[in-house]
């Protein structure tokens, strides 16, 4: 079929299987052009098919020649619908992983699930072992719990009172104003049941308990801070609440691991264009303008640079990782410097529908956006024909 992006919202119900081969390829060799990292032997990520965990995987493979099991949802193609970008882009990540003769295996279902949890398990004990990185990157709007089989929806609202601020429609650029009603106490609880560190905890647990961790293993899991003009909807808002639970998860694994030599982190990472933020209103807005100063400061990072910073300069430098005072890590130090801050407030202060692409770099979020999906990516001729059912030998 030739495939086109076909947008509801801020999801791309299509998905190109060249496009996001293209993009997995240009994540592997920009991190074949770096040192190599002297890091992690046997690797599993915990939603490995997107943005940081996709990122995790190929750093911790083609940066440490490390083995690699990865876990995501199974979303293979029809005759009629295209599989997910997540599926196109593991395929891709599997293939290249055979050409440069590293181990990777693929486990597919839910990853809430004890039935995914096993599965996992089985397959590291049989194929390699133990594990000395687990990396959860998890992003999901609901989660049926294994306790209950409840199935539970998160929110992304504000807390306490009424948020009005600037959004803007990236597909159109028109900028409004945008009010959302807080978030009740049941919905608050919710969003921290499905996107807090319950269900890490349990991984680890479950993992440590079947004797696939080694002594020393590092777990890491992703937050997001960012600045004061997100915090009402985002880190003071039900999913900062969330990100909260999931710091003092951290906090709560690492006593537990330190014991025999392990840790547990959280990465606090920069704003990036996922279809998580791009869910978010206000989010667009602020990340087109960060976008624009960033990269004129030449300090922008995507999710693979960001990837080779926390490897590299953090987890595995033979010293001890630095953390801030509540423990965590920090690669969002450059889209808080105060110099960007600054500019970015500015831009913030002025925008509207006349100026956005004179002020921002929207243009450069849309087109991420829909990289997201495995279109826009030079290299590919979106008007051939392509097959869409694309398999994945390795997953099971």
């Amino acid at each position: 079929m030739i495939i086109k992006p076909r947008t509801r919202g801020f999801i791309c119900t299509t998905a190109h299987p060249e496009g996001c081969a293209q993009q997995v390829l240009e994540q592997v060799n920009y991190m074949k052009s770096k040192p190599e990292i002297q890091g992690p032997r046997n690797v599993l990520v915990i939603g490995a098919s997107t943005g940081y965990g996709l990122s995790a995987r190929i750093a911790a493979a083609f940066g440490a020649r490390a083995n690699t099991v990865g876990v995501y949802r199974p979303s293979q193609a029809t005759e009629k619908r295209t599989a997910s970008a997540g599926w196109y882009n593991s395929a891709a990540f599997e293939k290249a992983a055979r050409e440069a003769n590293l181990k990777s295996f693929s486990v597919t279902g839910d990853a809430f699930s004890n039935e995914t949890k096993q599965k996992v398990i089985e397959v590291i004990r049989s194929e390699i072992g133990q594990v000395d990185l687990v990396v959860y990157s998890v992003a999901s709007a609901r989660r049926v719990n294994p306790k209950t089989g409840e199935t539970i929806n998160s929110v992304l609202k504000p807390i306490g009172a009424s948020y009005t601020n600037k959004t803007v429609n990236f597909h159109t650029g028109e900028v409004s104003e945008v009010t959302i009603e807080p978030a009740m106490e049941q919905e608050v609880r919710d969003t921290v049941e499905v996107m807090g560190g319950e269900d890490w905890e349990m991984w680890i647990h479950q993992l440590r308990e079947a004797g696939v961790l080694t002594d020393d293993v590092i777990t890491v899991a992703y937050s997001y801070i960012g600045p004061n003009i997100t915090h009402a909807i985002y880190r003071d808002g039900s999913i900062g609440r969330a990100k909260d639970h999931l710091e003092a998860t951290a906090l709560k694994l690492n006593d537990e691991l330190s014991a025999s030599g392990g840790k547990a982190y959280v990465s606090v990472s920069k704003a990036l264009v996922t279809q998580s933020s791009s869910a978010i209103p206000v989010v667009p807005l602020y990340v087109s303008a960060l976008y624009k100063v960033m990269k004129e400061k030449g300090l922008h990072e995507g999710c693979i640079e960001q990837t080779y910073r926390l490897f590299a300069e953090r987890l595995y430098t033979g010293q001890e990782t630095p953390v801030d005072e509540k423990g965590r890590i920090r690669i969002d130090d450059w889209e808080l410097r105060p110099d960007v801050q600054e500019e970015v407030n500015k831009i913030w202060d002025q925008v509207n529908s006349e100026n956005i692409y004179e002020l921002t770099d929207l243009e450069g979020y849309r087109r991420e956006f829909f990289q997201l999906f495995g279109f826009e990516t030079e290299g590919v001729d979106y008007d051939a024909d392509v097959n869409p059912m694309i398999d994945i030998p390795e997953a099971r």
